[in-house]
């Protein structure tokens, strides 16, 4: 569907709620005809909070000295994929922290456990690592790779990651060599981040069309109190006429435009989302156009520690009662648990072609 940029930000400043409706239901139809009525679950396996960067925005930044660091072994990991398979998932999602001391023979070693031992897909989402690394990773079984750039905007990019190199340039470059080695390709942004207005918002939901992605995720900025960005927050933030609120139904606005943009991607309806609303956040996000849910599976003792921000949803429930609760939030919105490990319309697309689209 053809939305300029106009539109979009015409959409982003729209608060009529009968036309926010018809915007939910326009993307909710798109989602339906493009990539079915099922709901892909995907294991999240938060397996290390250490990171080498300094992001300002995020909770296990190198700087905050105040949280736990950990590392889960390899069987620990290996345990959490079981378990996943075990409640019927067809991929998990290895995330961690930007750790750059981490021996990339770890994660290659565990993507091969888990594809020797389950059938599950496995998703990387570990940072921003060189093409030889990717490469690697590609070779060892990982399916899938995803890799915000948060803000397509360079100034802004720059300020909130002072130990980067070359601005959004590399995230990007990044992206295109994940696409280049065949992964699966997922990225997305903060909502309301301090200093996005909605001209900067309007081209990051371009950019997903332009970098044609298989996956988007996109969530609120939720402030954290241990980040330079949380304790410096009004020297960021834009007039009130400009500045991208980091609200709930801002959230619906852009999972519906980044549907009606993206058709054939799968698009989750994140933490962060049921972190602000937790009663019916996921299913309101779901019923906006997303078709992904990602159910935590990491043990609880290590859930609490990997606090990128506070307060998230369901850091205290065991993997079993996560699996339950979001079992009945879908069949509430009558929606349908999806089979199979939920590969994009649009990669498959590119498969048949040849990846030359």
């Amino acid at each position: 569907m053809k939305v300029n940029r106009q539109q979009i930000k015409s959409w982003l400043k729209q608060n009529d709620p009968v036309e926010l409706a018809k915007l939910r239901e326009l993307a909710d139809n798109v989602r339906r005809e493009n990539v079915g009525n099922q709901i892909h679950l995907r294991g999240l396996i938060e397996f290390s909070n250490i990171c080498s960067r300094r992001c300002l925005y995020c909770g296990i930044n190198a700087c905050n000295n105040k949280i736990q660091r950990y590392q889960m072994t390899g069987d620990e990991i290996l345990q959490c994929a079981r378990t996943a398979q075990q409640l019927g998932y067809e991929t998990v999602v290895l995330q961690s922290g930007e750790n750059k001391k981490l021996d990339v023979n770890f994660i290659a070693d565990v993507t091969r456990k888990i594809k020797s031992t389950t059938t599950l897909a496995v998703t990387l989402s570990v940072g921003e690592w060189n093409f030889e690394t990717y490469k690697f990773w590609k070779q060892t079984s990982a399916d899938r790779f995803l890799l915000r750039f948060e803000t397509s905007n360079d100034q802004l990019y720059r300020r909130l990651h002072p130990d980067s190199k070359n601005g959004v340039a590399e995230r990007f470059e990044a992206l295109k060599s994940l696409r280049d080695l065949q992964y699966e390709v997922g990225s997305g942004i903060m909502i309301g981040l301090p200093g996005q207005s909605y001209d900067i918002l309007a081209d990051d939901l371009l950019k997903f069309k332009e970098l044609d992605l298989d996956m988007i995720g996109v969530g609120p900025y939720i402030k954290h109190h241990n980040t330079d960005l949380g304790r410096q927050l009004q020297s960021f933030m834009l007039d009130d006429e400009n500045q991208v609120p980091a609200t709930e139904e801002m959230t619906y606005k852009v999972i519906a435009l980044s549907r009606l943009l993206c058709p054939k991607a799968n698009i989750p309806s994140t933490t962060a989302l049921a972190t602000l609303n937790k009663q019916s956040g996921r299913e309101k996000g779901l019923c906006s156009g997303a078709n992904i849910v990602m159910p935590n599976v990491t043990p609880p003792e290590y859930r609490l520690m990997y606090e990128i921000y506070p307060a998230k949803a369901c850091i205290y429930e065991t993997a079993e009662a996560c699996h339950s609760c979001m079992l009945k939030r879908i069949e509430s919105i009558g929606r349908e648990i999806g089979t199979g490990c939920g590969i994009s319309p649009r990669f498959l697309e590119r498969q048949k072609m040849g990846f030359n689209l």
